[in-house]
């Protein structure tokens, strides 16, 4: 490869990282075609992609600091093969998928990723991956914010229908009186 196409490489990357919502690293040493290609199929419907990331190429592209020291930390300390899969979209779906590979194949281990230009640990990635997703959030959080508007719907409701009760019971004590 020459310096142009490292040149142009480099700049590709630079451009999924900072689009990337996440970016997460693993050690696929030991991983067959197939499994990697079962993983971009998994990604790919989670608006997620697969690279393979040359260490020093991420080295390069981290040596400006334009995506954050944090980035230029775990560029510098990456050894050995290095895949990253960028999530573009909600990052708790594409950390489902990362996370529920990395259990299903031992070859698979996941390093110290970014969310942002925040450095997250695996433990991190695995506490992400057990977040509900984005839509399961709203509808809580709009049930939330529906529920003391019902509950005081149901205080209004309740003084009206007591006082049909009441009236319906003194009716049916007049035309019955024995009861």
């Amino acid at each position: 490869m020459n310096r142009t196409e490292k040149t142009e490489l480099a700049k590709t990357l630079k451009e999924k990282f900072l689009k990337s919502k996440v970016a997460f690293f693993a050690d696929y040493k030991g991983l067959t075609a197939p499994q990697a290609d079962d993983l971009r199929k998994q990604l790919r419907g989670q608006e997620a992609e697969v690279k393979v990331l040359k260490n020093n190429l991420g080295r390069l592209i981290a040596k400006e600091n334009s995506l954050g020291l944090d980035a230029k930390n775990i560029m510098n300390d990456l050894v050995g093969p290095t895949l990253i899969a960028f999530g573009y979209g909600d990052p708790a779906r594409a950390a489902k998928v990362v996370h529920k590979f990395s259990q299903d194949n031992e070859a698979f281990k996941l390093k110290e990723s970014l969310m942002g230009q925040k450095r997250i640990s695996p433990d991190e990635i695995e506490q992400l991956a057990k977040l509900p997703s984005r839509e399961v959030l709203l509808a809580k959080m709009l049930g939330s914010l529906n529920a003391p508007v019902t509950n005081f719907v149901g205080v209004l409701t309740a003084v009206p229908r007591s006082f049909v009760l009441v009236l319906a019971a003194i009716g049916r004590k007049k035309t019955n009186p024995q009861v």
